[in-house]
């Protein structure tokens, strides 16, 4: 695959989320670095602040609701309800109204919005729409206009809003005229959306609203979003959750047969909905905690997103090009940086205490201090926060020319009480599966005494003493998964159906959605990719693909030049907020499943895999990926609350070039870590899924990955690339020493999975095949013992008892009792009896 120009490609030097703990101590040395780099002639970025988390701020996930094109409607609906509302308000405003008046006025919107016409209808729609967003013509700053907005959702759910507006979208999403007026358009806009743009949004507005919690929340508000989510994840909606609706609007769109749904808003609604009724990735953690607290397993041996949040990010491996011009900048300047170098060791240079390098092989050039080493006191503090030399592609300490005089350190951004310590050695605890020990032990009982015995992980009866301490150790790193006892419980199921007896299934939201689910999945997966293929940076617009910028274009099509910029950026940024929904969903769906029951989570995964996702988010990351993380596809100006509150600057070609002041993009940051996270889960402790890695050729596009300097994408890149070492070849691993290295300090160790080479008995190639049918047949098992009530199983009991089967009401046609008599004539008196043989044994 093509290889960008990495010369040219900015290096992020990124903190993650905890980096405002410790940045003050970094300061001094990261200025050193970007010296250096730009002596090299590279560019390195200031660092970055990103904190990963379910979403963004509040703000900003309202704000990509909308689209700048819908921008003059925020000025409709604030006419349509100020018409209204003075009609039957006369001369006081909204937020003097009490509470009782407010809802006095609700309800009579509510009453409105039954009336047969369409227009008085959607005029009654924004007009709620508006409140939703928080009566802004009558606020002076954003925090008026968010908590007005807060006031009112809660009065709108209170008020019995959310259901009528369930029937209205029901009723569109059913209206086939719309729908066969929009497939025979030749150009769909947003005119063609309007009553389902309005519907939708003031959904969401609910939805995300009530799902965030504020500290100041009155108790009701509590009562009310727990009633909210219990509401939304229950079959209470036509018998299936809301979720299942909008998946069913993600299906219908994509099969053609309603080109003018608006895409970006059903997709962030759905995602919001699943994360409000599934829950987030904290809850995830406590309920995994819980599961194994349940199971009566030991508890987890660190928090993963406590580790992740303490992880700082390493420096990415030097490119060719860059290694070519430190080589020209030795040999222009040895003479002068060699004493430079001699006379800092004398100073109180930060290199004065530190033993100069040996100098090797360009390739194979890497500072890496040991992870088990043991450092002093006194380079503690360095130590702690310069652990982050493990890919950065270093070069001779003689050539450091001027970063040995530093510069002054600049001021503490925080007291130095609050720094954080980070501790020696590795951030994960190992683990260790007990099939790793029957393995270690299976080869230690073939080597030493010539014989196996099966399965047993006691018996070390005949082996030398240190295989005793080696499976101690081993059994001290033991990890049982919930996944582990869920596959153990399902076998014993399959096997003593009888003895088991009937298995109690916990109705959990994940477990209805799952219900819901699983006759359509396969349409609800290939929909969701569809879509992220269309929205990905690197598709091509084809004339077959998916239009999913039906709710961004305007009816009538920009004149000027700053029209079409204005409107290239809204297209961008449209199709930035569908990769975000569409990454997080999916790994929200996998996550939840996986916990609830690992078939369920193994179901998806196969449809995934079937319908190429695993090549799909390998073409997305083959692009400049560092230009995509920090894009610039927003105009402040122009996003919500700021645009109603503020008097609009007159827009400019060089004030929307410019872009905004943020140096990266949260959104595309966080889609790039969702999409790297789920094709993890798609090929853990999966071989042929690693093998499609590996055919793929992901190790150079994953490599171009770890220039994004933040711990967390730089976590998973590194654990794709360490499932797939063993096949990549020796030389590979040779020329790329420095990631190797960053591989065995950022990632959990297994104690004995040997990874690094190609010695793993599960890697056999004629074994990939099997594996997917072995899997699929499992799941299949689970999906027919656990969901077809219909089957007719050997196994259904009988009932032997005269009593009750005579008792048993037998469905009998309608005109049976007219024709009983003659019923009765042709079947049992006509018919002779022997009832003295019927006594007689056989």
């Amino acid at each position: 695959m093509q290889q960008s120009d990495d010369a040219e490609v900015p290096a992020l030097n990124d903190l993650n989320n905890n980096s405002s703990k410790h940045r003050s101590g970094a300061q001094g040395r990261d200025g050193f670095r970007n010296q250096q780099k730009d002596s090299e002639g590279s560019m390195e970025s200031p660092n970055l602040e990103f904190e990963y988390g379910d979403t963004d701020s509040l703000t900003a996930e309202l704000s990509e609701l909308y689209s700048y094109t819908e921008e003059p409607e925020f000025s409709l609906n604030r006419d349509y309800f100020e018409e209204d509302f003075r009609s039957h308000v006369k001369g006081r405003r909204w937020v003097e109204l009490s509470v009782d008046d407010q809802r006095t006025y609700v309800m009579r919107l509510l009453d409105a919005l039954e009336v047969t016409d369409r227009e008085k209808r959607l005029k009654v729609a924004r007009a709620i729409l508006y409140l939703a967003q928080g009566v802004f013509d009558e606020c002076d700053t954003e925090v008026d206009v968010l908590h007005w907005s807060r006031h009112n959702v809660f009065l709108l759910y209170d008020m019995g809003i959310f259901t009528a507006l369930l029937e209205l979208l029901s009723m569109e999403i059913d209206n086939n005229q719309a729908c066969s007026s929009a497939v025979r358009k030749p150009a769909i806009s947003l005119a063609d959306s309007t009553e389902l743009r309005v519907l939708l949004s003031i959904m969401y507005l609910m939805v995300e609203t009530i799902r965030v919690e504020m500290e100041d929340d009155r108790p009701e508000w509590r009562t009310a979003r727990e009633a909210f989510k219990t509401e939304l994840g229950s079959p209470l909606y036509n018998g299936e959750p809301f979720a299942l609706l909008l998946f069913t609007m993600v299906t219908k769109f994509c099969s053609m047969s309603a080109p003018h749904f608006p895409m970006k808003k059903v997709l962030l609604l759905l995602w919001k909905t699943v994360l409000f009724t599934l829950g987030g990735f904290e809850e995830l953690q406590a309920m995994k905690v819980r599961g194994r607290e349940k199971l009566k397993l030991p508890p987890l041996p660190e928090d993963s997103i406590k580790v992740v949040r303490n992880m700082r990010a390493a420096s990415p491996p030097a490119s060719a090009m860059e290694l070519i011009e430190q080589q020209q900048q030795q040999k222009r300047g040895r003479r002068s940086r060699r004493s430079a170098f001699v006379d800092s060791l004398e100073g109180d240079s930060p290199f004065a205490k530190k033993q100069p390098l040996v100098k090797q092989d360009s390739l194979d050039t890497y500072n890496e201090r040991d992870p088990f080493k043991n450092d002093d006191a006194r380079d503690e503090e360095d130590d702690g926060e310069d652990v982050d030399s493990g890919i950065e592609g270093e070069v001779d300490p003689l050539d450091r020319d001027v970063i040995i005089q530093p510069p002054p350190p600049p001021p503490p951004l925080r007291p130095p009480t609050d720094r954080v310590s980070f501790p020696k050695g590795l951030p994960w605890a190992p683990k260790v599966r007990e099939k790793d020990i029957e393995h270690f032990l299976e080869t230690s009982r073939n080597k030493f005494i010539g014989f196996t015995l099966g399965n047993d992980t006691e018996t070390l009866v005949g082996l030398p003493r240190p295989i005793h301490e080696s499976v101690k150790t081993l059994k001290q790193h033991k990890y049982v998964s919930i996944s582990e006892v869920q596959i153990k419980r399902e076998e014993e199921l399959q096997q003593c159906p009888m003895t088991m007896g009937e298995e109690e299934v916990e109705e959990t939201p994940a477990e209805i959605l799952y219900v819901g689910m699983l006759p359509s999945l396969s349409q609800y997966v290939i929909a969701l990719l569809k879509l992220l293929l269309a929205a990905a940076p690197t598709s091509k617009a084809k004339t077959d693909s998916i239009n999913i910028l039906a709710d961004v274009l305007p009816e009538e099509m920009p004149i000027t030049v700053l029209q079409s910029m204005k409107l290239g950026i809204d297209v961008n940024r449209h199709k930035e907020i569908i990769v975000k929904a569409i990454s997080a969903l999916l790994l929200l769906l996998l996550k939840h499943f996986k916990l609830n029951h690992i078939y369920q989570f193994e179901y998806v995964s196969q449809h995934l895999v079937f319908a190429n996702c695993i090549p799909l988010i390998l073409k997305f990351f083959n692009q400049n990926i560092m230009s995509y993380i920090s894009a610039k596809n927003s105009i402040c100006v122009l996003d919500f609350p700021h645009c109603v509150v503020h008097e609009m600057p007159e827009l400019t070609a060089e004030s929307l070039e410019a872009g905004d002041s943020n140096q990266f993009c949260w959104r595309n940051l966080f889609s790039c870590i969702n999409l790297l996270r789920i094709l993890n889960k798609l090929t853990k402790w999966k071989h042929s899924r690693t093998m499609m890695l590996v055919v793929f050729k992901s190790a150079p596009i994953l490599k171009r990955a770890l220039k994004v300097k933040q711990a967390m994408m730089q976590l998973y890149v590194l654990k794709l690339l360490k499932i797939q070492t063993k096949y990549l070849g020796r030389q590979w691993r040779k020329s790329n020493m420095k990631t190797m290295s960053a591989i065995y300090q950022k990632v959990r160790h297994r104690l004995n999975d040997d990874w690094a080479y190609g010695n793993d008995i599960d890697a056999r190639p004629w074994d990939f095949q099997a594996e997917e049918c072995a899997l699929r047949e499992s799941i299949e098992k689970f999906n027919t013992r656990r969901y077809d009530k219909n089957q007719n199983s050997e196994f259904a009991p009988v009932d032997n008892c005269l009593q009750s089967v005579l008792g048993q009401r037998v469905e009998l046609p309608e005109d049976f009792h007219y024709s009983y008599e003659m019923w009765l004539e042709r079947e049992v008196f006509s018919q002779p009896i022997q009832w003295e043989g019927l006594l007689q044994s056989q």
